[in-house]
């Protein structure tokens, strides 16, 4: 909790005023007790009604002070809780948005998602409730103690035995409980997880019959939640009976002694009373110090999570200004070759999930407006290919060199700014199709989008809406088809005119006619644009200025589609298997070859 408290920062008034107001509140209601031991000794003993009306008129004005300070003390506590959590929730935010692509694969959306809604707000509550209570509880404890030896020596020493004991019980149950809610936030991870993976895939689920082992699933993980949520319960459950029955025998005690103070004359009846009320006051704050105690081990068991992932390596570092002039020397020799666009040398990756590597000694150099295919196999590493080089991932070994400079030397919006990227997924936002469009250039008119718009083949799909540009897109384009998406996400990048565009599988929902089109329209942008094409169909990069043919993450093919018909059997393996026509027109005339001048069969 210690490290989240620079997000107080701001609010340090608020924070300061908030207890203090509750500790006015405590006093009026330690001086409670005392006026009305005054009302029964001085007023009800000796008959003198003005005297009680008197400190009863008194007592009202304690309530009503008490009830002022109160109210502004809630409103200190939870003006500054709510804006430690929007500050915290906020910078939580943006260091999981600076997160590489790694250190998301690492973390997983789930428990994320977690941190920054679940956690955030048991550290709100557990900040909100400890600006209030967690001084006065014990102001009023101790504050009750001492106007018990202010009235009697022998009975205040019930209140010294009785105050310790019930510190230990507490401190002993926080003890045990806070690390039982963290695990039971990391089982609410598995819940939310399961969760959010049936949501996206329910379509799956219904296509193979599988809600009954799902459900099943779920309620497994639930069970365990509710387990481990009742295990932590009955522990902070003991809180109550237990010190309940501490200060019930204290009250034993204390009225015995003070009735036999009573009895000598050392004591009044009235200040036996206040005694015994300053021990129901402890009863009342000691209920609330432990319902306190269970939010502030929520609320720090959910400052420990959020404080472990603001804890966690973003994976990029960018160089400074001064990083890049020192490196102006290096880049002379490359910034020489202004015909290169993107350059691998002998790179390797693997995922840090994975000990193997996901691609190995990739070489290849794509010259500026040359179309580069990349085909292979599932699993093969094409997109983990291209998405080293925007830089998503670092290379595990070897460089790679965008615009004559290796990528780590780049800014990172110097170095995102020259791409216009397609990825597997269609992802789209809520809002209109020309908000979803101008993430691509904020600053692009209607023309420019209309343009992308036509070139991405979606003319027909904003046209055939009637709010055209305006209509709009729901989460994650739910009310938009597979080829939809796919073509507005497209358009998105090209609205951007980027120096190098990839596509991965991007055309993957389109039709044969349509995905022609899309090439054919690219290849007519500008000559200076390179463009990379990741694709399981051959037809998609057959025209490709060049064809990196992958296997198990290794390049076994480079070259033209002609040239690697003739040299590479995973190419001609893939090719045939999609058009296998093809293949049997090939046999043929390879066994109808002329031998001397004539037919032979072979």
């Amino acid at each position: 909790m210690i490290r989240l408290m620079k997000y107080i920062k701001g609010y340090e008034v608020q924070s300061i005023l908030a207890p203090l107001f509750k500790l006015f509140e405590a006093l009026m209601d330690l001086l409670v007790p005392i006026v009305i031991a005054r009302i029964i000794d001085n007023g009800i003993a000796n008959g003198n009604s003005a005297y009680v009306w008197k400190y009863f008129l008194f007592l009202i004005l304690l309530a009503a002070l008490g009830l002022a300070f109160s109210i502004t003390a809630q409103w200190f506590a939870a003006n500054a809780s709510v804006g430690f959590a929007t500050a915290l929730r906020k910078d939580l935010f943006g260091h999981i948005q600076g997160f590489s692509f790694s250190s998301l694969d690492k973390v997983g959306t789930d428990t994320l998602i977690t941190r920054i809604t679940s956690d955030v707000t048991l550290v709100q509550n557990g900040v909100n409730m400890a600006l209030r209570l967690l001084l006065r509880s014990p102001f009023i404890v101790v504050g009750a103690m001492i106007m018990s030896f202010t009235i009697d020596v022998k009975c205040a020493l019930v209140f010294a035995v009785a105050i310790p004991l019930l510190s230990l019980v507490v401190a002993a149950i926080m003890f045990v409980t806070i690390p039982l809610f963290k695990k039971a936030q990391g089982a609410l991870d598995r819940v939310l997880g399961i969760t959010r993976e049936n949501l996206t895939g329910v379509r799956v689920i219904r296509a193979f019959c599988k809600e009954d082992d799902e459900i099943a699933d779920f309620d497994e993980k639930n069970n365990e939640l509710m387990r481990l949520n009742e295990f932590v319960g009955r522990i902070s459950a003991l809180m109550n009976p237990l010190t309940f029955l501490m200060v019930n025998v204290a009250t034993i005690f204390l009225i015995k002694q003070g009735a036999i103070q009573v009895s000598i004359g050392v004591l009044k009846q009235g200040d036996v009373v206040a005694m015994y009320n300053y021990m129901a006051q402890m009863i009342v704050e000691l209920i609330k110090f432990a319902a306190l105690v269970v939010t502030i081990t929520k609320g720090l068991a959910g400052a420990n999570r959020v404080a472990d992932v603001l804890d966690i390596e973003q994976g990029m570092e960018y160089p400074t200004s001064e990083n890049k002039k020192n490196k102006k020397k290096n880049n002379k020799k490359d910034k020489k070759d202004n015909l290169t666009a993107v350059k691998f040398e002998k790179v390797s990756f693997a995922y840090d999930t994975s000990g193997e590597e996901a691609v190995t000694d990739i070489n290849f150099t794509a010259k500026k407006g040359q179309t580069i295919g990349i085909i292979g196999a599932t699993g093969s590493g094409k997109s983990t290919l291209v998405n080293l080089i925007p830089r998503f991932y670092d290379a595990t070994a070897g460089s790679v060199i965008v615009d004559g400079k290796d990528v780590r030397e780049y800014g990172k919006e110097e170095l995102l700014s020259k791409f216009g990227i397609v990825p597997q997924k269609a992802v789209l936002f809520e809002g209109s199709i020309r908000d979803n469009l101008k993430w691509g250039n904020d600053k692009a008119d209607d023309k420019q989008l209309w343009k992308a718009i036509e070139l991405a083949q979606a003319t027909d799909v904003v046209k055939g809406k009637a709010e055209g540009l305006d209509y709009h897109v729901e989460q994650n384009g739910r009310n938009l088809s597979g080829g939809q998406k796919q073509r507005l996400t497209i358009a998105r990048a090209l609205v951007r005119q980027p120096e190098i565009l990839i596509l991965d599988d991007s055309s993957s929902a389109l039709d044969f006619a349509t995905d022609a089109k899309l090439r054919s329209a690219i290849a007519g942008l500008d000559k200076n644009m390179t463009v990379f094409i990741v694709s399981q169909r051959t037809s998609s990069i057959r025209h490709a200025d060049n064809i990196l043919v992958l296997d198990d993450g290794c390049i076994v093919g480079n070259g033209t589609h002609d040239k690697l018909m003739e040299s590479c059997d995973v190419y001609k393996e893939i090719y045939y298997s999609q058009f296998p026509d093809e293949m049997k027109k090939d046999t043929d005339a390879l066994n109808n070859k002329r031998v001397n001048g004539k037919e032979v069969t072979v």
